[in-house]
This record gives C-alpha cells, structure tokens and sequence, in this order.
C-alpha cells in the first residue's frame, strides 16, 4: 500500500474525528459520470416522478448487471430493489461463491458480471481458480468473493454507468402507454411514478411479469431454501464457505412467505446455538431461494436442450454448471458430459406474445431440471448483461428486444467484455 495512505492509529482517529466533524456541517453532492443518468423531478401530491429508458426491477445477481449494462449502452436506467444493498443471493442470500465461469478448461462467461467479481476479488486480495484446469468437483472452480466488497462496487459501477438506484421500492401497479410503460412504485415515505420504455424484470420470481397477468409456471413443489450462518469462529469474508441449512417449504412469492422463511431458519439457527453452546458469529439477514416462477417464453430451454448443449440461433450467453436439483434429502449434482457447454437464447428471456418487456435470471424460460443448472450466479449475470443490452437498443430504436437485430446485440455485447456463443 501506497505511503500516502500508511498512517498510524492515532492519527488515522484523529483524521477520522475531523472528518466527522465536517461531513456533520457539510452537505455534499456527488454528481454522476454519466451524461445519461436518470431524470428525477416532483410530479406533485408527494409523488416523485421519474423519466427513464429502462426500467430494471430487482439488484439481484442478473439485475445488477443488467442495470450498469444498460446504462454503459447511453440508456437512462433506474434500478428499483426492495431490499437495502445490490446483490441478492451473492451478498443478502450470503451465497458469495459465485460460478461456473468456465468449462472444460476455459471461459465461457466474462462481461460485466466478471470484471465485477474480479474487481472484488482483486480489491480485498483474494485469489482465483485457474479456469485452465478441470477440477474434480465443479465447485472448486466457484469464485470466492467477500459480499461487502461486492455490495458497494456494485453500487459504484451503477453510478459510474448513470444508473438510478432506488432501494426499498417495488412496483404497485403498470399500465401500457404509447411507447412503453408506467409504473406506479411504493416504499416507505415514497410514492414514484416512471414512465419507461423497456422493463427488465430481474425478480427471480417474474413479479413484474405475473402482475401484467403473462402466464408462468411452478410446480407444487419447490427446492428448499437455505439459511446461511456460522457457530463458533469468526467468518473470514472472501476466504470461505458459511454453514447451511435447508428451509424446506421457502417460498419467495410474497412478504408473507418470505417472513416465514426467514422465522423458520431462525428459529432452527438458534436451536443448533443452544446444542452447540457456541457462540453464533454470522447470521444472514434472509434466506436464500432457489426456485419460484419461470416465465412462459418464446422459447423453452428443455432439460435435453442443457445436457446436450443445444446451441440456438440466437444464444446471447453460456451456461454451465451440473443439473442441481435439491430436495428434501439433499442433493446429487449431476454433470454435464465433457464438452458439454449449454447455450441461453433470447427468446427464453422474452415473455410469448409481450411487447417491451425482457427477464433475466432464475425466471428464465426453462424446465424444472434445465433451471436447477441456469439458476446459479455466473449464467444469470451473462442473462443480466444480454437483457441489459436488447433493452437499452430497443429502446433506443423505439422498438421491442426480440426486434433488435441480433448481430447489433451480440456487438454490443461483446464491445462489453461478453462472450457470444458459437
């Protein structure tokens, strides 16, 4: 580290101790990089009106990463997430192992997702997997990061790229309007009227998508949920795994639901603190989920689509990782067949018959068995960043992203770091 920033304990406090002082007296304006960033204003009645191209809901792992691809492409961007960091599963459901971005000896996702765990990995001086060597289990070749790090990168990239985070807001209502949406939002002490061109619905669950009353599917049974937690010794973040334990029943279909997800993980959490009369040293804040709604799409990615590694027409991303379907008794992963890299379209990411209007994530369109394996963090980040860049041309060609040439799409992407199928 640099001497400039090597100094001792008093003085670091001293410094600490002024700077208080005068951020206490000071109001300070950070402006954005971007000359695209989101037009806010009062549209009156308390109400906060917002004026943007693309609309991500969810800063999940796929919305993260749709939203700053959006926004690197010049357009307007607001992402909307009801919690209170960017993230979802890799930093509140405290899954900070992200993968597979490598198959068979290589990389097959990069883009924006990468370059933001990397930079995160680097940051906090971690290491990486060498994606030139297959390993024995699957998971060794998983990137560990430290979810706080992640957190605000995350947060700095989106404002780098003019994206508008608006945390603890979820949409209440959407109505079609000429040339796209409005979508009317609630949080605490906050009314927000946008008026978009394009949504991206990064929910895991396609809420967006279920409240514009498109079909989607779920089985009666869902995989378990997990709790992640740690008894006994400190947690090194970006150095290791938490301990787990299933939520059998999670469901994240609603605030009810979750609730009870959540008092359920608890509640045995705290059980194995008694037994173990250790102390409890980490506790996420909710439960990870696993599975909910997948939309109906133009196109299904079936379970021998994934194991044969089916490469469609228009494949804007890869996938890898074993079909990974968890139960009541666990789960046996089940991998792919050497050589073996399966391929995302466009049109799984595109509710049948919607105009203006792409998902990315879990919610893709998919089998039950093809989503145990598309569900995890590296394949939705290559999802975010291929709905980030049909949405932000759509809307820039006042069109809807399955009209998007797709050899612009695949430019773009790949201007961004992505890697296109073929």
């Amino acid at each position: 580290m640099s001497n400039k920033y090597s100094v001792d304990r008093r003085k670091f406090l001293q410094r600490s101790a002024v700077g208080l002082a005068i951020a206490s007296t000071t109001h300070v304006t950070i402006a954005s990089e971007s000359k695209s960033a989101a037009q806010v204003k009062s549209a009156g009645d308390g109400i906060i009106d917002s004026e943007v191209d693309v609309l991500v809901v969810g800063g999940g792992t796929a919305g993260t990463i749709a939203a700053i691809q959006s926004g690197r492409a010049g357009a307007r961007t607001l992402l909307l997430e009801r919690n209170g960091q960017l993230g979802g599963t890799t930093t509140i459901g405290g899954v900070a192992f992200p993968g597979l971005f490598d198959a068979w000896g290589k990389q097959v996702i990069a883009g924006i997702g990468w370059e933001l765990v990397s930079d995160t990995v680097e940051l906090d001086g971690g290491t990486f997997p060498d994606f030139s060597k297959v390993p024995p289990r699957h998971w060794q070749n998983q990137v560990h990061v430290n979810p706080f790090v992640y957190a605000i990168l995350a947060e700095e990239k989106c404002e780098k790229a003019g994206v508008q985070v608006a945390y603890y807001e979820f949409p209440e209502s959407i109505r079609k309007t000429g040339d796209g949406w409005q979508v009317d939002c609630i949080g605490f002490g906050t009314r927000r009227r946008v008026m978009c061109k394009q949504i991206i619905d990064c929910t895991g669950g396609a809420e967006v998508v279920g409240m514009l009353g498109l079909p989607r599917l779920r089985e009666d049974e869902t995989q378990p949920g997990s709790m992640l937690f740690k008894i006994g010794e400190a947690h090194q973040p970006g150095r290791e795994q938490l301990h787990r334990l299933y939520v059998h029943g999670a469901d994240s279909t609603n605030s009810r639901t979750v609730t009870l997800a959540n008092l359920t993980g608890r509640k045995v959490v705290l059980a194995k603190v008694r037994q173990a009369k250790g102390r409890l040293m980490h506790l996420q804040p909710e439960t990870g989920f696993r599975e909910s709604y997948r939309i109906v799409g133009e196109t299904m990615v079936t379970h021998e689509d994934y194991v044969s590694g089916r490469l469609y027409d228009d494949a804007v991303s890869y996938a890898f990782y074993p079909v990974d379907l968890h139960t009541k008794t666990g789960v046996r992963p089940k991998p792919l067949k050497p050589g073996t890299v399966p391929t995302i379209p466009l049109g799984a990411l595109v509710p049948k018959n919607s105009r203006n209007i792409i998902v990315a994530g879990r919610c893709v369109c998919s089998d039950r068995l093809a989503n145990s394996g598309l569900r995890v963090q590296a394949s939705c980040m290559g999802m975010g960043q291929a709905a980030g860049v049909a949405a932000a041309l759509a809307a820039q060609k006042q069109t809807t992203p399955l009209a998007v040439p797709l050899a612009e799409i695949h430019q773009t992407l790949r201007a961004h770091g992505a890697i296109i199928p073929s």
